[in-house]
């Protein structure tokens, strides 16, 4: 089976390892710049830790250049796995040629030879192919080619060529006709008929698997207010990988502000595109024939504006010991930036993973964007917000009835003190035109229901203390509530069906109305299907998945029309219900009646924090504050001018939220 690592955990080396832990994971596939982040975390965790990852018996690596150091590392940690590099461009669906890493000892690590239904060609400026030995480009040909770019017919043109070899040595070499993909990488071969990358023949670059031309980032700083010149390179970054510098040359009569260029560029590129430093040059260096000469672009000074002042405390000293050691600088004062010294989201990944090996807590990747600095990041390591390190417990088998959630325990305690109420109901409104199954739609509802537990769990409360009580399936179906409705009424028919409440001790959580769209035109092909769903058991995210699970529910009855029991055609089944996070949830956090563990903890520190705040905030309003509230509310509409939303996007960083304030202003 393919196992999918959870949101982040895909960056994040230690939940990696407790996923190949619980899933028994065989196969890792990665792009090598996370090999390397993923091989440190395991040389960090040593032989203790070995049983965590016993399960694998295969790294698979492409995407970029595997190093020969990165390479012998994995030998070295990795010893029961079989190491393959792999090699391929997108066009060619995806990876062409393969080569084994056992018992290589290369000063640099072969792409191997072509995989089945595959050729390489390594060719010179004639399309001749060059002898073994000899650097050419390397042309891809064979059934996974691609037919080109969409829409991009010049371009399609230029990359894909005529195969003046095929047919000419047999079948080996495809039919007569076929055509071959310039890939822009240069190759040679080996006298052992191996293939050896040796970089690119043009200025795209490959980091951290994502392909980038420097000349779409050249054209976005140059476009800024103060640049006349641009040029950007990838640089070793001192720990085995690459990062992006950017030079600037300034327009006559101003000095550009570097930090200002980097914060204009994140609003236009994707992160990765983002030059870790910017280097502003008097002139861009040129060849004698007036060309740009990028080997002779100086290296940047990743400094800080600050005099590296020295820690002050123990954990300042090894934090700036960390930050030193994954940057591949000498020295980091307590005020210098994390990014600014060139760290990438990759590094703060190796980063992390040191700081949770050494200072034993375990802190969120997002602490160190939020505080870059050794000050900062001590002060947040030092808070409430992280929680001593402790080993997290694997789901366990439940027990039919069980407590609630710390979520559906405040949601239950809201709707207890207010009453039934539509406060916490959370609708979706789907408009459907064509002829509609309504006995399909109603199993598929029964189907999203079996499913998933969630929709069909009560709350009921024995001796005041409420429990999860789920029911059966066939005695939790919901029941579909048809109606007619004009176009004119559509939209209070559905307020009124959306500011019902719950009944949370006796009747499930989710409610199905569809309403008849009455039209002269189109009698019986226009519904709305509203779908209402209490907060306890989802949340707006859980809305996309909802929506998905209930479209291929009811395609698969469309299909198979008469069938009982449970369809799932094309939906895999669910390992782990919400029940089980429950479990999982007060098994990690403890007892709140227990001093020691990180519930208990979590209250006092809040308790502590919150003591002193009011009541409530008064804010100056028109009218007063009604003595209960009715929870009706309206909408204003506010429009800005774009100058206006620039300024406010360009201010957010500045505020001290950095980029997470700066998406809500761009949202």
């Amino acid at each position: 089976k393919l196992v999918m690592a959870a949101p982040g955990a895909h960056r994040d080396p230690a939940r990696l390892v407790e996923t190949i832990r619980h899933e028994g994971v065989t196969t890792l596939h990665f792009v090598p710049s996370m090999l390397q982040a993923f091989i440190e975390h395991v040389a960090v965790e040593g032989s203790q830790a070995e049983q965590a990852w016993a399960s694998l018996r295969r790294v698979i690596c492409s995407g970029e250049a595997l190093p020969a150091e990165l390479r012998d590392r994995v030998g070295k940690y990795l010893t029961q796995v079989q190491l393959e590099n792999l090699y391929g461009p997108t066009e060619a669906s995806i990876d062409v040629t393969r080569w084994s890493c056992a018992g290589d000892q290369s000063a640099e690590v072969p792409i191997g030879r072509p995989i089945w239904n595959t050729q390489a060609y390594v060719l010179d400026g004639g399309l001749e192919p060059v002898p073994a030995g000899v650097v050419g480009e390397l042309y891809i040909a064979g059934v996974g080619l691609a037919r080109g770019y969409l829409n991009r017919a010049s371009l399609t043109a230029e990359r894909f060529v005529a195969d003046p070899h095929a047919g000419l040595h047999g079948s080996a070499n495809g039919p007569a006709g076929s055509r071959m993909y310039r890939t822009g990488d240069l190759a040679r071969w080996r006298a052992d008929g191996v293939l050896e990358f040796l970089g690119r023949a043009d200025a795209q670059v490959k980091l951290r698997g994502f392909r980038i031309e420097p000349g779409e980032i050249e054209a976005a700083l140059t476009a800024q207010p103060g640049v006349s010149q641009a040029a950007v390179i990838a640089r070793p970054d001192g720990s085995g990988g690459q990062r992006l510098i950017g030079y600037v040359v300034a327009a006559a009569g101003t000095v550009p502000d570097t930090a200002a260029l980097r914060s204009a560029l994140s609003r236009q590129l994707p992160d990765y595109m983002v030059p870790s430093a910017l280097v502003v040059l008097e002139r861009l260096p040129l060849t004698p024939n007036g060309k740009l000469d990028r080997r002779a672009l100086p290296e940047p000074e990743l400094g800080s504006p600050h005099s590296h002042r020295a820690p002050r405390t123990p954990q300042e000293a090894i934090l700036c010991s960390l930050f030193a050691e994954v940057l591949g600088v000498e020295r980091v004062g307590v005020d210098d930036n994390f990014f600014e010294r060139g760290g990438h989201s990759l590094l703060a990944t190796r980063l992390i993973s040191r700081i949770r090996a050494t200072l034993n807590v375990e802190v969120a990747i997002r602490s160190l964007f939020e505080a870059p600095s050794v000050e900062a990041l001590a002060e947040r390591l030092l808070s409430a917000e992280v929680a001593s390190r402790a080993p997290l417990t694997a789901m366990q088998p439940r027990p039919a009835e069980m407590a609630l959630s710390y979520a559906q325990r405040r949601l239950w305690f809201l709707e207890r003190l207010e009453g039934i109420s539509g406060t916490y109901v959370i609708p979706l409104a789907v408009r459907l035109k064509g002829t509609l199954d309504r006995v399909a739609l109603e199993q598929a509802l029964g189907d999203l229901v079996e499913r998933h537990e969630s929709l069909r769990t009560l709350f009921p409360d024995r001796l005041g203390v409420p429990r999860q009580e789920i029911l059966p399936p066939l005695s939790a179906r919901p029941r579909l509530e048809i109606g007619p409705v004009d176009e004119a009424g559509l939209a209070a028919a559905l307020t009124a069906a959306a500011g019902q409440g719950f009944d949370l001790s006796n009747e499930i959580p989710l409610r199905v109305h569809l309403f008849e769209i009455v039209n002269d035109e189109h009698a019986d092909d226009e519904h709305v299907l509203l779908i209402v769903l209490h907060h306890i058991a989802g949340d707006g995210w859980s809305l996309g998945p909802l929506a998905r699970d209930l479209a291929v529910l009811y395609r698969a009855r469309m299909q198979h029309p008469g069938t009982s029991g449970l369809i799932t055609s094309g939906l895999s089944p669910l390992p782990v219900q919400y029940a089980d996070y429950t479990l999982w949830q007060q098994a990690a956090l403890g007892d709140e009646n227990d001093g020691g563990s990180a519930l208990s903890r979590q209250l006092s520190f809040w308790t502590e924090a919150l003591k002193d705040l009011p009541d409530q905030i008064e804010l100056p309003a028109d009218r007063p504050r009604p003595a209960v509230s009715s929870h009706r509310g309206g909408h204003v509409p506010l429009s800005i001018t774009p100058e206006l939303h620039r300024g406010l996007a360009g201010r957010a960083p500045e505020l001290g939220r950095g980029r997470e304030l700066e998406d809500r202003v761009v949202l």
